[in-house]
């Protein structure tokens, strides 16, 4: 029995009866910008995550980047963000012109770490940017008041973490502007890219709408140089027919959680990931820790077991910021994760049977003897990190 990692095209086979006739008319119309489903979706989505606006635009990266400009992040500010997101969050605060001050994590749940945050705020800082990483919420409520203090902004980076939420309410809805990724592996995914920018304040959503329509709200009327970025017409259909499946889906994804547990509970040298109190994770992402990760990986892909790493190499250690000047070791709970971090298969219609199969893949592995070339020391871009024990 082969797991993949991801199952995209069953969620697409669920959605197919209702999102075929819609693009059909589309496509009969030849009506592919703006328009009644895009209004739709955005109104349905700002109404699920308690916002008054959501503006959708291309991507994930230009959501990110628009939510920052309309803040007022712009040529000379920073922005505090985690060392361990994907690349994306970083080189929005580089293409909003502003330099992005990476921070550490916490060794549990791998969530930015308001301390460092603390630690991180200069003169200079404009905004933080807390990401709902692996489906989880992070801990925005411990980063207001070090915002509130500091007259910072909180920008949220939700693309992985569509129906999280804390006791403060869901990811998305926690700061002054949020944005979101809908690539077509989020558990709210598109049948392509697409992403948006939601906030309950007036004038953000109209600074998105105007600056991602090559700054103009008339036509031809152009207020500034700004950029082209909107959802299509053709992604609406498929966005809203997975909205109104999203709530079951994860769901589905939470059971899926509580099987692991139970299966991979007893399993020597690996760390399960936990959920923070209060929180109810959507798990974009079931990520395990463990020793000779490289090896197991292998092992598993052997198996005809899917799994992936998310993210091997931490921002700083990048040869995109190496101009950041940081350093290997300075972050070194981000570090010592990125060697032992591996994501298993999880999605809505993973079977018990296709998570038990894992889960005797996983230990015939980790229980396999080392193979000549795959059990040496793990490095992250050739440097050694160094990490505490796996319980």
């Amino acid at each position: 029995m082969k797991i993949p990692f991801l199952d995209i095209a069953a969620q697409q086979a669920e959605i197919a009866d209702e999102v075929l006739p819609v693009w059909r008319a589309q496509f009969e119309a030849a009506a592919f910008v703006g328009g009644p489903e895009v209004e739709a979706f955005e109104r349905e989505y700002a109404a699920y995550i308690g916002v008054d606006h959501c503006v959708g635009v291309g991507n994930g990266t230009d959501a990110l980047e628009l939510a920052l400009r309309a803040v007022g992040v712009g040529q000379g500010d920073e922005v505090i963000l985690p060392v361990n997101t994907f690349i994306a969050t970083a080189e929005a605060v580089t293409h909003a012109g502003a330099t992005p001050v990476l921070v550490d994590v916490d060794e549990e749940h791998l969530l930015i770490d308001p301390a460092a945050v603390e630690a991180a705020v200069t003169a200079r800082t404009r905004a933080i940017i807390p990401v709902h990483l692996y489906g989880q919420t992070a801990p925005v409520e411990a980063l207001a008041p070090i915002a509130a203090r500091h007259g910072l902004v909180i920008v949220e980076d939700a693309a992985q973490s569509q129906g999280a939420s804390s006791p403060a309410g869901r990811a998305g809805g926690l700061g002054r502007v949020a944005a979101t990724s809908f690539y077509p592996g989020k558990n709210l995914g598109a049948a392509g890219d697409a992403g948006a920018v939601l906030t309950s304040d007036p004038a953000v959503a109209d600074f998105v709408r105007n600056f991602a329509a090559h700054g103009s709200s008339v036509k031809y009327v152009h207020d500034r140089a700004g950029m082209n970025s909107r959802l299509d017409a053709v992604q609406a259909p498929v966005l809203r027919a997975k909205l109104r499946r999203l709530d079951g889906w994860n769901t589905a994804r939470r059971a899926a959680a509580a099987r692991y547990a139970e299966l991979l509970g007893d399993l020597e040298g690996v760390r399960l990931p936990a959920t923070r109190p209060g929180n109810e994770d959507v798990w974009h992402l079931y990520v395990v820790q463990l020793e000779e990760r490289e090896r197991v990986l292998a092992g598993l892909a052997a198996e005809g077991v899917g799994a992936a790493i998310h993210y091997p190499t931490p921002i700083h250690l990048t040869a995109a910021y190496e101009s950041l000047g940081y350093r290997a070791g300075q972050f070194p709970v981000a570090e010592a994760a990125a060697l032992r971090i591996l994501s298993l298969p999880m999605f809505p219609h993973l079977s018990a049977e296709q998570q038990g199969r894992v889960a005797e893949a996983l230990e015939s592995c980790i229980r396999a003897a080392p193979k000549p070339g795959l059990a040496a020391p793990a490095t992250l871009n050739g440097r050694s990190a160094k990490g505490g024990a796996i319980r």
